[in-house]
């Protein structure tokens, strides 16, 4: 390309991107969907460019004209060049969590929908107007993949609930990817069609384009999840730098697409989506909130670029794609328009409604399942992959003329009828309006901030010295909308007892949150702990929402438990005696109790100052009442890990107050920067020295497990008698056991291996229906090898123990040489046996 060439492209370019700008406020100001106004303005221009150019009407715009018309930018450079940023854009926004509550819809409405769409029009298409099926199959791919930018702005500008929104977004998210990987497929396979003079498929092209495309899909899906996690952990690496951090996964977005699309044949779409939604869930707790924020931030902005010029530039070509239209392309329309309609009730009410039955989604409105319907507006995706078919050799000239008007044409009705009649079906619906217990809850709020406010405004009359007349005048103006909305709430009557305990649970899950992120902000919490303690904070949430208080209860048990991770790191650690899985576990654990504590405590006057002026003070005593549950659970495994590990336990108490006080610090500095009283020299002075001590700490101490053999021995009364030379041979036979809490140690009926002595914690034995404690000092194990039976009793840890064991063939050597450590044991196996007699009867 020439030099001019690359200036013209430039400048229309940024002339492009200043008609974006302004349609933005046009569009918030006629009420419109900034793409719907988007497509008018492009096809506008278009049309506008065309008329100039071509006719004689003036001659002094052809120069601008020409470069609209000739702006020659192929389908596959729009492609590669913008929906990398998209995708990755659309996914990394998603909640991931919370998409997976409605994944089965999702999937459905992504995948199926779009075969049975597809299969809908490409079968009615060829039945009625004689084109082969393949290049109708084709075509309904094209115009199955629907364009959530529009339907999204729309639902949150009128406020549509989060449900409907979520699934309308994962759906177009996910379809994207089924669409073009199908049309991938259906291209190749109309290529080689047409290359062996076969007009229709046969069983075996059609079984090699099903392979193709689970191969593409099933491949992409791999390369995406691997390369997510590469581009989270690459995140680490970079210090916290957001500009690095953004570019970052600006180049990776690029390279998943480019390499998973063209060098291993796999679907770059999906690879791109499905690597965006990794980092989406895993880079809250590997990313600094704040550089979070700005990577969002940052990726917001170049998605509304890459959307808004994808969507210009492929309504510039729809006036080159509509040329001659007659009757007989409408009608084709209009029929497309009808059959996709059809594809997509067949999923909605036939489908759908299955997974409810199967218990694999919850129940969609038939409300819902309109607006899903009717809001499936297509987009610049289907106007691209509609030019991709005119470009492509080999393909008739009637193909693609066909292609090309029917998709434009239904494009087009999709945004200026769908679009522009969604608004006003969800209001019909009453989809925009809060349910009773939400329009009870927005007039408590209401009620609540106007006090707040009021309040607020006679602290600024007396610190402003503002005359007290003007004070009491804009005081009592909201006082009496506050007291008129008070005497229409009585938030305990209007509302059960168990939503407003829901709308609490929810609160307080969401406030709980929020307190993880604050610690993570002052890096007090690892990695680890952070992505564990957010997908508890979600669990609590959705625990609350859905079974209100018995819900959360069970959510908080479970989060005290040990994880199956522990149970791997224990298993290695009894038995291929590789300790230090363990010992991170623990330390991980460690680190979560005492963030369940800091937490605990900063929300108990959340419930008194939030919850009980929201929610009523007997909803506020029940939230009380389980957080103070919640504490004392926490606070009984912190202490028994404290008695086990009291070092430790310092040393991390230690690095959570050098941590806030280095945040503190730091924001000191930061604020008198913003005062002006540090120019910029000094402030970056100060804050490298307090950065560079940051660096200087260890990110965690490490937690020793104390299996120290000799330490162990130390506290065993029973080895403390034996001779140097005997103790240093019973030394050597002992092997170090560390127990977790309720780790059962061997069952009754179990072969006897071997002896256990308790050097720390307790352990229960349980015969039948009978208890009995051993601590510090005992043993157990040994009446099966005295007897040569199999185990009598079940053993179990009440607690972290420490314990030394000694084989069953070298426990007999033992004893074999030394009579007098062979009483001992006897008369303590004699003395139990009596015991267990006793309690028998």
């Amino acid at each position: 390309m020439t030099t001019g060439g690359i200036t013209g492209l430039v400048l229309t370019l940024a002339l492009l991107l200043v008609v974006i700008a302004a349609i933005q406020p046009l569009a918030r100001r006629l009420g419109l969907a900034s793409n719907v106004l988007l497509a008018a303005v492009g096809v506008a221009i278009g049309a506008l460019a065309a008329f100039l150019l071509f006719t004689s009407f003036t001659d002094v715009f052809n120069e601008a004209a020409r470069a609209v018309v000739y702006l020659r930018i192929d389908s596959q450079t729009i492609i590669t060049v913008f929906l990398p940023l998209l995708l990755f854009q659309t996914a990394l926004t998603i909640d991931v969590r919370r998409l997976l509550d409605d994944i089965a819809p999702i999937l459905l409405l992504a995948v199926v929908a779009v075969v049975v769409t597809t299969a809908a029009i490409g079968l009615g298409l060829s039945a009625i107007f004689g084109v082969p099926i393949l290049g109708c199959l084709l075509l309904g791919a094209i115009v199955a993949t629907t364009d959530p930018a529009a339907v999204v702005a729309i639902f949150r500008d009128i406020g549509a609930p989060a449900r409907l929104t979520r699934l309308v977004e994962g759906e177009s998210l996910l379809n994207d990817a089924t669409a073009i990987a199908l049309f991938s497929v259906l291209m190749a396979a109309l290529v080689t069609a047409r290359a062996t003079g076969v007009e229709e498929p046969g069983s075996a092209m059609l079984l090699d384009a099903a392979n193709d495309l689970a191969v593409g899909l099933i491949g992409g899906a791999v390369f995406g999840l691997v390369v997510g996690r590469l581009v989270v952990a690459g995140l680490l690496l970079l210090d916290d730098i957001k500009a690095a951090e953004a570019t970052l996964t600006l180049a990776g977005a690029y390279i998943i697409f480019v390499v998973g699309e063209y060098t291993l044949g796999v679907s770059g779409v999906v690879a791109a989506v499905v690597a965006g939604l990794v980092v989406s869930a895993l880079g809250r707790s590997h990313v600094a909130p704040e550089n979070w924020r700005h990577l969002l931030n940052v990726w917001e902005q170049i998605a509304f670029w890459a959307g808004s010029m994808i969507f210009v530039l492929a309504a510039l070509i729809v006036p080159r794609l509509m040329e001659d239209v007659d009757i007989y392309d409408i009608l084709t329309i209009a029929t497309l328009a009808l059959l996709a309609l059809i594809g997509r009730a067949l999923t909605l009410w036939l489908l759908l409604p299955v997974l409810s039955m199967l218990r694999l989604s919850a129940r969609v409105s038939h409300s819902y399942r309109a607006v899903i319907l009717w809001g499936g507006l297509r987009g610049a995706v289907t106007l691209v992959l509609a030019l991709g078919v005119v470009e492509a050799p080999g393909l008739s000239d009637g193909l693609k003329r066909f292609v090309a008007v029917t998709a434009t044409g239904y494009v087009l009705f999709t945004l200026f009828i769908n679009g522009t009649t969604l608004r006003p079906l969800i209001s019909w619906l009453g989809l925009d309006r809060l349910s009773p217990v939400g329009e009870v809850l927005r007039r408590q709020v209401l009620a609540l901030s106007l006090t707040d406010v009021r309040g607020a405004v006679e602290d600024a009359g007396r610190r402003y010295d503002v005359s007290p007349t003007v004070v009491r005048e804009v005081a009592q103006s909201y006082a009496r909308r506050a007291e008129q909305v008070s005497s229409d709430t009585d938030i305990e009557t209007e509302i059960a007892d168990r939503e407003r305990l829901g709308v609490g649970l929810v609160a307080l899950a969401v406030r709980e949150r929020g307190l993880i992120l604050d610690l993570h902000e002052r890096r007090t919490l690892s990695t680890a702990t952070v992505d564990r303690l957010l997908r508890l904070t979600e669990a609590l949430l959705e625990g609350g929402r859905n079974e209100g208080r018995l819900g959360y209860m069970r959510v908080v048990r479970t989060a005290l438990d040990f994880e199956h991770g522990f149970r791997v790191a224990y298993w290695l650690h009894r038995r291929m005696r590789i300790d230090r899985p363990l010992a991170r576990r623990l330390a991980n654990r460690f680190e979560m109790l005492l963030a369940f504590r800091l937490s605990i405590q900063e929300l108990r006057p959340y419930v008194d100052e939030r919850i009980r002026p929201m929610l009523g003070r007997r909803i506020a005593e029940l939230i009380a009442d389980m957080l103070d549950g919640r504490a004392r659970q926490v606070a009984g495994a912190l202490d028994a890990m404290r008695l086990q590990y009291p070092d430790y336990a310092e040393a991390l108490e230690r690095r959570f107050l050098a941590r806030m006080a280095e945040r503190h610090e730091l924001a000191r500095y930061d604020a008198l920067a913003e005062e002006g009283l540090l120019d910029a020299e000094l402030h970056d002075d100060l804050r490298r020295g307090v950065t560079a001590a940051e660096a200087r700490r260890d990110a965690l101490p490490r937690l020793d497990l104390g299996l120290d053999t000799n330490e162990l021995m130390r506290r065993l009364p029973l080895f403390v008698e034996l001779g140097d030379d005997m103790r240093a041979r019973v030394r050597q036979l002992l092997r170090p056991v560390f127990v977790l809490p309720r780790s059962v140690i061997f069952r009754a009926g179990d072969k006897g291996d071997g002896v256990y002595f308790i050097s720390s914690g307790a352990v229960e034995v349980r015969i039948e229906d009978r208890r009995i404690r051993l601590g510090r000092g005992d043993f157990f194990g040994e009446m099966a090898l005295l007897d040569n039976r199999p185990r009598s009793a079940e053993i179990a840890a009440l607690g972290y123990c420490q314990l030394l064991f000694l084989d069953a063939g070298d426990f007999r050597r033992l004893i074999g040489g030394d009579a007098d450590l062979l009483h001992k044991f006897e008369t303590i196996a004699k003395a139990r046996a009596a015991q267990n007699r006793s309690a028998a009867t």
